[in-house]
């Protein structure tokens, strides 16, 4: 066990989280065998965004797979601010350990490493130096850069709860390395006959408990020449510790040109101890260049289990930038004792306890794509992020929607529901599921006694806000002043049907009925004579007045032409509702053809998701937004899949690259990038918890994924091009597929999917009424 955890935690893969991942050396063999998937990875995708417009928000994230620590370094005057890194920086002031999961949660428990030469500068905003991205090089397990006004070369390598600096000097006699305590309550210790700085962090936005700590250790491989300490933007003192608001350390050097000073960082949200023992573990002897080589092969053995054999490298850029954040979130929150037991620090009751735990996530976005992947190809995790899941509920009461690392008063819905529902139906065990379907019930059937924040106001973001209007009525009320309602009732319909999929898997049959009935409420919102989902009033009549492009109000960050396709547990009676599936058909086209006006007044400003609409000349189609992400593949329910094929590859080929503004929108916890990995293999999760992936086309020539129990599963497209979008047949393990969907048990036994392409629809393949996918009310 030891050798396992001192290879599988160095190497910074886990092997609790994939399993064991063999030696170093075989791992980096076969990373160079295979053609090194990892460097076709951009991380710098995503992050020419703004407050105003956004390209993904995402920053260079320098972590492994589902890393408890990320690293980035900080172009942003102020490290705090959640635009901590934008491809427009000029200037880099640190290199901070994050767990940022988007820049409108913004960060917690971070802190900074910097390098000068010269005066001490201790100010984020005076302290940053010029670069350049020619001098830049990100990639998903190292960063390094040129600090140009210093003239030093920094680098950075990550563990799991770990990481190693290298430092590159030119010769000065005030060399420094500065770590810095952010702002938020910090605490710096300088023990110089180690070596050493350790302190904590408390830096965060809400979400946790009143004695929340990041512990931190950082050690050099030289003495020091010099060792103070700075509280706030006050000189440096010889004092050797500092507690307060916002304190740091610098240690300084003499050094020779091209002299390295290493450092190797590591911390625990447990105790000092921990830290310590993390950094031990994780690191132990390796140099710098062992620990990168590690990080390198563990992104190289998750990344390798999806092989594009296509001429396309721009394509596959894209594909594997995409996957790389998919591999980030949820993060691991657990750490490893001195027993060798998984141990947890608990956001929800300040507690540490035995077990798995995971954070940074907002289900609302990666219920859809992220957690169906999970699901098929990682269902081991996905059991582990169950687990914890139960814990959370056990030691919170409730389960999270949005965690961060605990509670966090973000979004709406019960959407906690259809990831547990979907990883059961799936076929994921080793998790308590009785437990988690109290939780869900619990969820569904009242919202009184919810946890409350530090100034005691319910956090609405948990459970369902409005619970007991909806269960009386069938929808959230317009006019109870509970905004984006229409909405809520919505999603609380779709976690509906998820809670009747695995009350029926679990034997309870009576529950299954009853939220089977309720899963059906959002036809209690489609007004008919606007042909539009829309609010409604608790006495039954119709919000007014009424627009069907304002943002907002009844809706969350949408309008009614993208909420009205939110029924995706029962797309055939939404057909219905909407006049039968050929005026479903002109009217899933409209949203492609209607001139992207909008309405913005409920915000007061044009926020950027609108703006993200308008500019991309795809109509009212928000594709930078989750809402309406699946959208598309309804064709497939009305008989016309090959819209579908033909939406699906414009969006890839239009609004996704690898470039620095590679994404619509935000890209989400992995969720944009989901879509599109799921797109560019060809199927698409639309429907919680109920095994199929409704079909697209395929991006792709040939891909092989490796599935969990180890077998293969090949899909090939035949004559696949830019202009062959329309598939023309399909077969699976040489058998025809005349659905319009594919089923998550077939696809992971493995085999041969086969698509032919071509440039013309084939209007006769899926079109059949029985081909369509599952939808509740449909015939049997």
């Amino acid at each position: 066990m030891k050798t396992i955890r001192r290879i599988a935690l160095g190497a910074a893969a886990g092997a609790l989280l994939f399993g064991s991942i063999g030696t170093p050396a075989a791992l980096a063999q076969d990373a160079a065998a295979q053609g090194a998937l990892v460097d076709l990875v951009n991380p710098l995708m995503g992050t020419d965004s703004s407050f105003r417009l956004s390209y993904g928000n995402t920053y260079p994230a320098v972590t492994v797979p589902f890393g408890m620590n990320s690293w980035t370094p900080v172009t942003a005057d102020d490290p705090g601010s959640g635009w901590g890194y934008t491809y427009d920086g000029e200037k880099i002031n640190g290199i901070k350990q994050t767990h940022q999961p988007s820049p409108w949660m913004n960060d917690y428990a971070a802190f900074a490493l910097m390098a000068e030469t010269g005066p001490v500068k201790v100010k984020q905003a005076d302290r940053g130096s010029w670069f350049s991205h020619k001098a830049e090089e990100a990639r998903p397990y190292s960063y390094k850069v040129y600090l140009a006004d210093y003239d030093v070369t920094a680098e950075v390598a990550p563990t799991m709860r770990a990481a190693q600096f290298r430092f590159t000097f030119p010769e000065s006699d005030d060399a420094h390395i500065l770590l810095d305590g952010l702002t938020g309550g910090s605490m710096v210790k300088v023990d110089t006959a180690n070596r050493r700085i350790t302190g904590y962090v408390r830096n965060n936005h809400g979400g946790v408990p009143d004695n929340f700590h990041n512990y931190f250790v950082a050690e050099f491989d030289r003495d020091f020449t010099l060792a103070r300490t700075w509280a706030g933007d006050e000189a440096p003192t010889n004092a050797a510790s500092r507690e307060g608001d916002h304190v740091g350390a610098v240690v300084s050097f003499r050094t020779k040109k091209g002299e390295q000073v290493h450092v190797r960082v590591a911390s625990s949200f447990i105790s000092p101890e921990q830290a310590l023992r993390n950094l031990r573990t994780e690191i132990g002897d390796d140099d710098f260049d062992t620990t990168k080589a590690k990080a390198k092969a563990a992104w190289e053995k998750e990344l390798s289990r999806i092989r594009i054999d296509d001429g396309d490298k721009d394509d596959a850029r894209t594909f594997y930038s995409a996957l790389y954040r998919m591999l980030q979130f949820p993060r691991a929150f657990y750490e490893e004792d001195a027993t060798g037991k998984i141990v947890h620090y608990s956001p929800y009751d300040g507690k540490v306890h035995a077990g798995y735990m995971f954070t940074d996530n907002g289900f609302w976005d990666t219920w859809r794509a992220v957690f169906p992947f999970f699901a098929l190809m990682y269902p081991d995790l996905d059991s582990r992020i169950m687990q914890g899941l139960v814990n959370t509920y056990k030691e919170g009461g409730w389960l999270p929607e949005w965690a961060s690392p605990g509670y966090r008063n973000v979004m709406i819905g019960s959407n906690s529901a259809n990831l547990i529902a979907d990883a059961y139906i799936n076929g994921v065990r080793g998790f308590d599921a009785e437990t988690l379907y109290e939780a869900m019930v619990k969820n569904a059937t009242t919202s009184e006694g919810r946890p409350t924040d530090k100034k005691g106001n319910v956090v609405s973001a948990v459970g369902r806000e409005g619970a007991e209007y909806y269960n009386r009525l069938g929808y959230v009320p317009y006019d109870v002043g509970i905004n984006e309602n229409a909405a809520r009732a919505l999603e609380y319909a779709t976690a509906d049907f998820s809670i009747a999929r695995l009350a029926q898997a679990l034997g309870k049959e009576a529950d299954a009925k009853k939220y089977a009935a309720r899963a059906l409420n959002y036809r209690k919102l489609y007004d008919s004579e606007s042909g539009w989902i829309r609010g409604r009033n608790q006495d039954g009549s119709w919000a007014t007045p009424f627009n069907p492009y304002k943002w907002g109000d009844a809706f969350t960050e949408g309008n009614a032409l993208h909420y009205s396709w939110a029924v995706m547990q029962d797309v055939h009676g939404l057909i219905e509702l909407m006049g039968g599936r050929d005026r479903f058909v002109e009217r899933l086209d409209s949203i492609f053809t209607t001139p992207p006006i909008f309405d913005e007044s409920y915000y007061g400003q044009v926020i950027h998701e609108i703006r993200e609409m308008q500019i991309v000349d795809m109509g009212q189609y928000a594709h930078g937004n989750q809402p309406i992400q699946h959208m598309p593949y309804l064709y497939d329910w009305a008989g016309a899949p090959w819209k579908a094929q033909q939406h699906v590859r414009d969006i890839m080929a239009k609004l996704y690259s690898s470039a620095p503004d590679g994404y619509p929108g935000d890209e989400d916890n992995g969720q944009t990038s989901a879509w599109y990995v799921f797109s560019a293999l060809g199927f698409y999760p639309v429907a919680p918890a109920t095994g199929e992936y409704a079909i697209g086309s395929p991006l792709f020539r040939a891909v092989t994924l490796t599935m969990p129990n180890g077998k293969p599963l090949t899909i090939e497209a035949q004559n696949n091009s830019a202009a062959n979008v329309y598939v023309q047949s399909v077969t699976l393990n040489g058998k025809p597929v005349t659905k319009a969907y594919l089923t998550h048990k077939a696809l992971s036994q493995g085999g041969t999917l086969t698509f032919v392409m071509g440039p013309q629809p084939n209007k006769a393949w899926a079109s059949d009424p029985a081909a369509a996918p599952f939808s509740l009310s449909a015939p049997n």
